[in-house]
């Protein structure tokens, strides 16, 4: 069943009119928290409906509104919605109780506490970044659970929110809302290690590319990635290797070293960035020739060979322009002088 309705967030004082949808019992929002509108009538234009529904729902005349955007909302099999998006700066008129639920001004700053869509946190991030129009498109399964977002025809990646523990929330979230809110994540590290002439060990290091969106440039783990929904780590720990340094390796080439629980705070590109990650530690230590190797432009610009132990001195130091976490070569380097490092090496 496909149909077209209108969305829109009402903006003042820093502030989204937002409606609590709490009085129909088989509404698909039930519970939610939403922006004013609904579905067009007969021969209606996407701005007739606009208008028609917001002073419907709200008592407001829009006087000064943006149409921003357009979201295809699919709910299981059976429904499937594009909405058009807009905000409105300019309206006229007395508020009036809605039939729909409850209108309350709600902080922008608050709005994403709120028991919201996990998508529409995707359509508010590129809202308050000022986004040109879009289209949005949005897959939930009937436990409302979002299970594919694409911005402009191009996947987005989404992650399985966890616990402390490590189990999941069954929450699943866009990448850079999880990274705007600190939610905890799983990531996999693989450490492409070898033996060099005086005994003692060399790590490679990747240079990340300038174009990433956290710690451009700076010298990283050999390979890491985050898990996609639904995925598990040493899937992922094989898959980063293989994308971003073209190794192909076996399950059994990949030797766990441990589990850490890393996240830092910063600004990229004048945007929050709160990483809060779960990672299992992997040592690969098959023979690696640098030449041999195939880098993703989009994630390792270079790569070097380093002894361990200088590694973690110039890490420490400051030297070496990283963003690898001390707490990880530590693990690293104990796991390697263990008696269950890894058999493979020479």
């Amino acid at each position: 069943m496909e149909k077209l309705s209108t969305l829109c967030y009402i903006e003042q004082n820093h502030q989204y009119l937002m409606l609590h949808r709490t009085v129909k019992k088989h509404d698909v929002n039930k519970d939610k928290w939403i922006g004013v509108g609904g579905h067009f009538e007969k021969n209606e234009s996407p701005e007739e409906c606009l208008l028609r529904e917001v002073w419907e729902e709200t008592g407001y005349t829009l006087t000064s509104y943006r149409f921003r955007g357009l979201v295809t909302f699919v709910y299981g099999e059976d429904v499937t919605e594009y909405m058009s998006l807009f905000t409105a700066d300019g309206f006229a008129g007395q508020e009036h109780p809605c039939d729909e639920g409850v209108l309350e001004w709600v902080d922008k700053d608050e709005v994403l506490h709120l028991n919201l869509w996990e998508g529409d946190k995707i359509f508010f991030r590129l809202l308050n970044e000022e986004t040109e129009f879009f289209s949005l498109k949005l897959v939930y399964d009937l436990t409302d659970t979002l299970q594919y977002a694409a911005l402009n025809g191009k996947p987005l990646e989404l992650f399985d929110i966890l616990n402390e523990d490590g189990t999941k929330t069954g929450i699943v979230r866009e990448r850079e809302v999880a990274h705007r809110d600190g939610s905890l994540h799983g990531t996999a590290h693989i450490w492409v290690v070898r033996k060099n002439p005086d005994g003692a060990y060399d790590v490679l290091l990747q240079k990340r590319s300038a174009f990433k969106d956290s710690n451009p440039g700076c010298y990283d783990i050999s390979a890491a990635g985050h898990l996609a929904a639904g995925d598990d780590y040493l899937p992922a720990a094989l898959r980063e290797l293989r994308e971003e340094l073209g190794i192909q390796a076996a399950p059994e080439d990949l030797h766990y070293a441990g589990m850490q629980h890393h996240g830092f705070k910063a600004e990229f590109y004048g945007k929050p960035f709160r990483d809060n990650e779960l990672c299992a530690v992997y040592v690969y230590s098959r023979p690696v020739r640098e030449e041999d190797l195939s880098l993703q432009p989009s994630e390792v610009e270079a790569v070097r060979w380093m002894p361990l132990s200088q590694c973690r001195r110039e890490a420490e130091s400051g030297v070496l322009k990283h963003c690898i976490y001390l707490d990880e070569l530590e693990l690293l380097e104990q796991y390697l002088a263990s008696p269950s490092g890894p058999d493979t090496l020479p």
